[in-house]
C-alpha cells in the first residue's frame, strides 16, 4: 500500500473518515451567532486578543471568507468543530450571522477534529502541541505511531514533544512565554532531577545561555553521574601529595566535587550545584576567601 503524503492536505488527510465526512457536509447556512456554542473540547486555552481585533477588523471590512464548521446539538443550536477564533473574532465584528458547514459529528469525532485543525496553526507553542498529541493519545485511543501519521509528523518528532509534558510547570511556562527555545528544553529533559532543572533553566534566563552551551552543560553534568567521562580512561591516579589538596577542597565545599589530576600535575576540579541555594553556598565560600 502506498503511503499518503499527508503534509500540506489539510485536515481531509489526517482523518481516516474524511470522505463520510464531506457526505455529511449539507453546504454552506447562515447561522445566527446567538444560537452558537463554544466547542466543548476546544484544546486551544488562550486566543490573542490583539489578533482577534484585526481579524474583526477584516471581517468588518470584507465579511467573513472562510465559513466555520459547526455540529446541530439540541433546541435547535449548534456547537463549533472548528473555526471558534473567528466565531469570537465575528462576535467582535458586530456580526449577526456567520457562514457555516453544518456536519454530523460524534464526540470522539468531534475532539479529534478540533485537536488536530488546532495542531496544524503555526501560532501554537509547543506546550500547546504537546498539550494536544497528549489528548490525542488518551482521549482518541491513538498510539504514538497513528498520532504520527496523523499530523504528518515524524514519530521522533511526536516522542520530543510529549517528553516536554515531564519538565516541571516553571519551564513549561517559560517555554510559552518564549524564554527559552525547544531546543533549550530538549536539552533541559535529560536532566533527571526537577530541582537541577530549574537550576539551570534559571541560567538560561540570567545569563542568555545558548543552547549549544546549555547541552555542553547537561553532557558534562551526566558524565559525571555516569562515571562515562572521556577522559576518565586516560587518568592515573594522581600524585599522593595531591590527596591533601583533593581532602582540603572537600571539607571546604560541601557539595559533591570532581578532582581529577594526572602525573604532573595537570587536572580539573569541577562543583556540582543542584540549585540555587546550593549556588549561593559556592558564592559565599569564594566570598570569604577575597576577604
Amino acid at each position: 500500500m502506498v503511503k499518503r503524503n499527508v503534509l500540506g492536505r489539510g485536515l481531509g488527510a489526517l482523518i481516516d473518515d474524511a470522505d463520510i465526512i464531506k457526505e455529511q457536509i449539507s453546504g454552506v447556512a447562515e447561522i445566527e451567532l446567538s444560537k452558537i456554542d463554544a466547542n466543548p473540547y476546544q484544546p486551544r486555552t488562550t486566543f490573542d486578543q490583539e489578533k482577534l481585533e484585526e481579524l474583526s477588523a477584516s471581517i468588518r471590512e470584507i465579511g467573513l471568507i472562510q465559513p466555520i464548521t459547526l455540529r446541530k446539538s439540541v433546541d435547535d443550536r449548534y456547537q463549533i468543530i472548528t473555526g471558534e477564533r473567528r466565531f469570537r473574532a465575528a462576535q467582535l465584528a458586530g456580526l449577526y450571522k456567520i457562514p457555516a458547514f453544518i456536519r454530523e459529528a460524534g464526540n470522539d469525532a468531534m475532539l479529534e477534529m478540533a485537536l488536530v485543525e488546532n495542531i496544524q496553526r503555526e501560532d501554537l507553542d509547543p506546550i500547546e502541541i504537546s498539550l494536544s498529541y497528549q489528548r490525542l493519545i488518551d482521549e482518541c485511543n491513538l498510539t504514538q505511531e497513528t498520532l504520527s501519521t496523523r499530523v504528518g509528523k515524524k514519530r521522533s518528532t511526536v516522542a520530543n514533544y510529549l517528553r516536554l509534558l515531564r519538565l516541571p510547570a516553571l519551564i513549561q511556562k517559560g517555554l510559552k512565554e518564549k524564554q527559552i527555545t525547544m531546543g533549550h528544553a530538549k536539552a533541559l529533559i535529560n536532566i533527571e532531577e526537577s530541582d537541577t532543572q530549574v537550576a539551570l533553566f534559571n541560567q538560561i534566563i540570567r545569563h542568555d545561555f545558548s543552547v549549544r552551551k546549555i547541552e555542553e552543560i547537561v553532557r558534562e553534568m551526566n558524565e559525571q553521574e555516569t562515571g562515562e567521562h572521556p577522559e576518565k580512561k586516560n587518568k592515573v591516579p594522581y600524585p599522593e601529595h595531591l590527596q591533601t589538596v583533593r581532602d582540603l577542597i572537600h571539607q571546604a565545599i560541601p557539595l559533591p566535587v570532581k578532582f581529577t589530576a594526572d602525573t604532573v600535575g595537570r587536572g580539573k576540579i569541577v562543583i556540582s550545584f543542584r540549585n540555587e541555594s546550593d549556588l549561593q553556598k559556592i558564592v559565599k565560600i569564594l566570598e570569604n576567601q577575597n576577604k
